[in-house]
């Protein structure tokens, strides 16, 4: 028999395709699955309920979809600040060669407990960066998300254009072509899970146009199709990589991706933020989804995607963190405010986004994006049990009468519980299953080691 957890008393925002909420109302969860919610108490004579949760004062949303980060960048936080994103990647490339699997390991709890504390129930990473000799990175990295309890996308990225070839990767940063298919092969087929609940999947990633050949970006297309997962890469993020793009290709970085097998509804990618009506077209015709990253866009100086002219063209679109080393906060639920008031500085000012498209953004949107909108992203019954609890009767949200608003416009709002697959992974802001006091410890530590490693060339 199924073990049945009862959330009353609560504000819901489903997310479902009517946007339904309810002022007071309740979730069933039975095991890993949402059985039933609505307005009011729920029902009676319940059977094998094994926990009843009042959540008075609570708004329960989904979980929070990550869709673009770079765990590997949780400890060189804070470095490079003032540049945009060429000369960024320019000055911290030399460090980032020199990683290895305890500072993978260590830099991915960080990622992870920041996200998990902060609502996050579905995260993805994209880790790029390969150096020869330095262990097992993606299993590290799949290892700190199972402890965790997250659901997780590994997007298993890749680098064979280097300095010698006009790229910006140092040489001894990157892979052959040959070893980057391989190697990618390799994780899809011992970490993919295909099924229904799957708590890891892969993608196919090659890092961006400026970091990978044309070869790898044609050979990785089909390597993904071959094995059914998707693909994920940078484009379109600032002026420069589209100056990149003419001069090396003689197109832009959209009708570049399409020659090379790069847009379809099993692609998204990250940024997207200079994007003319051909290209937000291109997207919208075949189903290629973005990752928005409104906080390193405007670290990095990249500009202000068009994300209004992405949903009213039928372009799916979620929320990602991107790497912490332009989005040092490494929070995606400051993201649905960010998203929101980034987004009025643009052309629709006022009617750029309100706060529950910038929900729909995080949950739903996010699930779309990752290939998991059948099992997540909203709360409907027979999706996963992926939910949060926000506090909402507060100082900071308590005199704010539409929660929704408050949780996108307000302060960042307090998680009294998350679930991820029916399991709770947060009490009261506090992981359940790591010591967030002994990540920040390594991650410190491994920082540091890090540092010096690099110092000495």
């Amino acid at each position: 028999m199924a073990q049945r957890i009862v959330i009353e008393n609560a504000a819901i925002a489903t997310v479902d395709a009517n946007d339904t909420e309810y002022a007071s109302g309740y979730v069933v969860l039975a095991d890993n699955l949402i059985e039933s919610l609505g307005e009011g108490r729920a029902p009676e004579g319940l059977e094998d309920v094994v926990r009843r949760i009042d959540a008075t004062g609570h708004l329960v949303t989904p979980g929070l979809v990550n869709t673009h980060h770079h765990f590997y960048q949780w400890i060189t936080r804070g470095l490079a600040t003032d540049h945009n994103l060429f000369d960024w990647l320019v000055a911290l490339y030399p460090t980032w060669a020199r990683i290895d699997e305890r500072m993978t390991y260590a830099a991915a709890q960080g990622s992870l407990a920041m996200m998990a504390r902060g609502g996050v129930t579905t995260a993805m990473d994209h880790h790029y960066v390969f150096p020869k000799g330095s262990g097992d990175l993606s299993g590290s990295i799949i290892r700190a998300a199972r402890e965790t309890g997250v659901r997780f996308t590994l997007a298993r990225g890749s680098m064979d254009r280097s300095e010698k070839d006009g790229g910006l990767p140092p040489d001894f940063a990157v892979e052959t072509l040959e070893g980057a298919l391989a190697a990618t092969e390799a994780t899809v087929d011992e970490h993919h899970d295909a099924s229904f609940d799957a708590m890891t999947q892969v993608a196919v990633a090659p890092c961006s146009p400026f970091s990978v050949s044309t070869e790898l970006l044609k050979q990785g297309a089909e390597l993904a199709r071959r094995k059914g997962v998707r693909l994920h890469t940078h484009g379109s993020e600032t002026v420069e990589e589209e100056k990149f793009c003419h001069e090396l290709f003689g197109m832009g970085p959209t009708d570049y991706f399409e020659s090379t097998g790069w847009l379809g509804e099993d692609v998204w990618m990250a940024h997207c933020v200079h994007m003319n009506d051909s290209d937000i077209a291109a997207f919208a015709r075949t189903r290629t989804g973005v990752a928005h990253c409104p906080s390193s866009n405007a670290r990095l100086a990249a500009g202000i995607a068009r994300v209004p002219d992405m949903l009213a063209s039928g372009v799916p679109v979620g929320l990602g963190v991107d790497g912490t080393a332009s989005n040092e906060s490494g929070e995606l639920h400051t993201e649905l405010r960010n998203a929101l008031l980034v987004g009025r500085l643009g052309p629709h000012r006022e009617a750029a986004l309100n706060a529950r498209q910038a929900l729909r953004l995080g949950t739903f949107g996010g699930a779309q994006v990752l290939g998991r909108a059948r099992e997540t992203g909203s709360l409907e019954p027979g999706k996963l049990a992926d939910l949060v609890l926000w506090r909402m009767d507060t100082l900071a949200h308590a005199s704010i009468a539409d929660p929704v608003a408050a949780l996108v416009l307000g302060a960042a709002a307090p998680v009294t519980a998350s679930f991820v697959n029916g399991e709770q992974i947060v009490e009261h802001g506090r992981l359940l299953r790591v010591d967030e006091d002994a990540v920040a410890r390594s991650t410190r530590a491994e920082a540091r080691r890090l540092a010096e490693i690099a110092a000495r060339g």
